[in-house]
């Protein structure tokens, strides 16, 4: 018998129902990390030489955590005892040992004995430091102060390994503006013997002037800046010994601007490697220099390409031996491992994926076989290997769809494995590598459960030459397939980045939810050619001709978009920052009439004025490649612009220059054509911080006002 419900019942439900849902906001959206609207990510570490981590959570330090009744190490009371000055718990220790950990507080590196709970040691250094490299192994400290190098110990707070007061001689900092994977300037030798450094000599590279506004009168600031085809910088490296307190510079002679990177040293600290790169950037040589004298012992191996090499991994030896190592290339189409010995010119190629490795992360216990990272048969993923050195034969660790980032445990036995993928926030597990066993550590929940949100899909296109194209479309919340949607294209399309993964909602930030959820928009995001993981052929297929086969496939996801019933092809905008703005600022003016809005940030626009080591790779110098830096500079298309365009930047972009944006609206004047413009005061490259929610709304505002059918620019 059905039930009679009153109306008034039925009305309440209704009313608490659309109570429960909750709704995003832009701001809290732009700065989810510190809203907890991301998912939880507790910080987890091994403790050295075991198979033992630690979990530190509400300021709690727990050992292995979840594999029993989670027991606490010690807590920030502990802490705070023995230093008063501690307001927090640090986030991650630098080391940590069954008995002490080691971190940074006040300019000093703590050891601190969680047993005894008492200060074992304390490192102190400059309070003008910077770019700290602390070594256990050396109880050492590397840093610089302006353009010298330092290393504080126990007994001394401030040795010096330069004394420079030329400020064009830099040492201890990255340099080639941190291409071909240089992320820093200092190198521990295993030991902790030696400390290898790059050193720059920066005579020849033009300054470039920023402007400080925040001063009265405003005041100049000058950097560095090598601009394509003019003087670059002439690198050296270095070998500081801590016992004698002295210097030796590896014997490579860099008068012809070519660069040196992938600093690695021998496991007995005997010789130091690089890979020496030409300026043109098509041939590289892997050397050998021997660590105590500087002198070249030999070349092992070098490679070309007709296009660019990019060496950028260091070369990982075997456990238990000095001469073999392994080392990561692309030469044959696709980053493989060769195993190389330092007495004989033989090389082995372990692996031949037609996809991508990404890292050496470490060996099992046994030394027998290596556990990399890589892509597997899916670009958009990353998985963990194992991989024997002997036979090749290839295990899978990371079954799970999606995107895994892998710690292995000093002793080789496990691993932590964290990943999530489209609909899964954050799982978080222990994983054998002997065995199939694996113990779960934490889940993540859902952050924004409760929240209206659009939803999110891959898409995969085919373009012209039948590769794969991936993609993401995020539809509005309560869609409907009868109703006619706007779309904003989200574009990057520049080498070294990949947007679309099979991670937390396709990797997608949660202003592109917000948009779809609260402003009923489509927002769509296409990798193109160019972009990572892929492997050469389709990275290198902008090979001096940046911008071409990019808009090719970026038109082809338009083509999509329009394809679907369900879009209004009349109302597309677009969005992009970096690369992405010089994608946005290309497709805009080359392509009139297929936006009616476009919002480029921080972009290129012409590549002459951008840094040596990213657009020689790329394009070649510009006087050699003429007619592809003219037919990719932006300036020469302003007088096509169709429809609403806003051009922003940081003033003091010391990446991208001010002169990139400025010389385009002064295009955009000459050709008495109305564009807008916001400059962010003292931003750099990217505006960070409370200030990123003001972006995002004047981004956001501006394709929402603008991005309407049959708007058209008023020029």
């Amino acid at each position: 018998m059905r039930k009679f419900i009153p109306f008034v019942l039925l009305l309440f439900v209704s009313i608490l129902t659309a109570q429960e849902v909750k709704h995003l906001n832009l701001e809290d959206a732009v700065l989810g990390y510190s809203k907890g609207l991301y998912p939880e990510r507790k910080s987890i570490q091994w403790i050295a030489n075991t198979d033992d981590y630690i979990v530190t959570e509400n300021d709690l330090v727990h050992v292995n955590y979840n594999l029993s009744r989670r027991p606490a190490l010690f807590n920030l009371e502990d802490l705070q005892k023995a230093i008063p000055s501690l307001k927090r718990m640090p986030r991650l220790f630098s080391k940590i040992t069954s008995e002490e950990v080691y971190f940074n507080h006040d300019n000093a590196m703590i050891r601190y004995h969680y047993i005894d709970k008492t200060i074992s040691e304390k490192i102190s250094y400059s309070e003008e430091a910077g770019n700290n490299e602390f070594n256990a192994t050396a109880n050492a400290i590397a840093y610089t102060i302006e353009n010298n190098l330092y290393v504080a110990t126990a007994s001394n707070s401030k040795i010096a390994v330069t004394t420079s007061e030329d400020k064009n001689i830099v040492s201890g900092q990255a340099i080639a503006r941190s291409e071909m994977g240089i992320t820093k300037g200092t190198f521990w030798s295993p030991k902790g013997n030696y400390l290898a450094f790059y050193q720059k000599d920066e005579s020849n590279v033009t300054d470039y002037p920023l402007v400080n506004v925040t001063t009265t009168p405003a005041t100049l600031n000058n950097i560095k800046y090598p601009m394509n085809g003019m003087g670059s910088e002439i690198a050296k490296a270095g070998v500081y010994s801590m016992k004698n307190n002295t210097v030796v510079y590896l014997d490579i002679d860099t008068s012809d601007e070519h660069y040196i990177t992938n600093l690695s040293w021998s496991p007995n600290e005997e010789y130091v490697f690089i890979a020496e790169v030409n300026r043109d950037q098509n041939h590289f040589w892997f050397t050998m220099y021997d660590a105590i004298t500087g002198k070249k012992v030999k070349t092992l191996f070098e490679e070309k390409n007709d296009k660019w090499v990019e060496p950028e991994h260091t070369a990982v030896f075997l456990p238990n031996s000095n001469t073999e190592f392994l080392w990561l290339s692309e030469r044959d189409g696709y980053m493989n491992l060769y195993l190389y010995d330092i007495n004989n010119k033989n090389e082995k190629q372990l692996t031949q994926f037609n996809w991508m490795i990404k890292n050496i992360i470490g060996f099992d216990e046994s030394g027998k076989n290596v556990i990399v990272s890589g892509t597997g048969t899916d670009a958009r993923e990353t998985k963990a290997f194992k991989i024997n050195l002997k036979n090749g034969k290839i295990t899978v660790l990371t079954s799970e769809p999606g995107v895994h980032s892998v710690q292995l445990s000093p002793k080789g036995n496990y691993i932590i494995d964290s990943y999530s993928s489209i609909d899964v926030p954050r799982i978080v597990k222990r994983k054998s590598l002997k065995s199939s066993k694996e113990v779960t550590i934490y889940t993540a929940q859902n952050p924004i459960e409760g929240f209206q949100l659009g939803t999110t899909e891959m898409v995969t296109l085919k373009a012209k030459d039948g590769s794969d194209l991936y993609g993401r479309i995020i539809k509005p919340a309560n869609f409907d397939a009868n109703k006619k949607y706007p779309v904003l294209v989200y574009v990057y399309g520049g080498p070294h980045a990949q947007l679309v993964t099979n991670s937390w909602l396709g990797g997608s930030n949660l202003w592109m939810q917000w948009m779809a959820a609260e402003k009923d928009y489509i927002m769509f995001t296409l990798d193109n050619h160019g972009s990572a993981h892929r492997g050469f052929e389709f990275e290198s297929a902008i090979h001096r001709q940046v911008g071409e086969i990019e808009m090719e496939d970026q038109l082809l996801g338009v083509d999509y978009l329009k394809s679907l019933p369900y879009v209004d092809g009349n109302r597309l905008a677009i969005h992009g920052w970096s690369y992405g703005g010089f994608l946005t600022n290309s497709l805009m003016l080359r392509h009139p009439g297929v936006f009616t809005t476009a919002v480029a940030g921080g972009p290129v626009t012409d590549w002459k004025w951008y840094e040596v080591m990213y657009s020689e790779r790329y394009m070649d110098r510009w006087q050699d490649n003429e007619a592809g830096f003219e037919k990719s500079r932006v300036h020469n298309y302003v007088g096509n612009l169709d429809g609403k365009l806003l051009e922003i930047i940081g003033s003091v972009d010391p990446v991208v220059v001010p002169q990139h944006t400025m010389t385009l609206l002064q295009s955009f004047v000459e050709n008495k054509k109305q564009v807008d413009f916001l400059s962010y005061p003292m931003h750099p490259h990217n505006v960070r911080g409370a200030d990123r929610a003001h972006l995002m709304k004047k981004v956001l505002d501006y394709v929402i006002e603008n991005n309407k059918s049959g708007l058209k620019n008023d020029n």
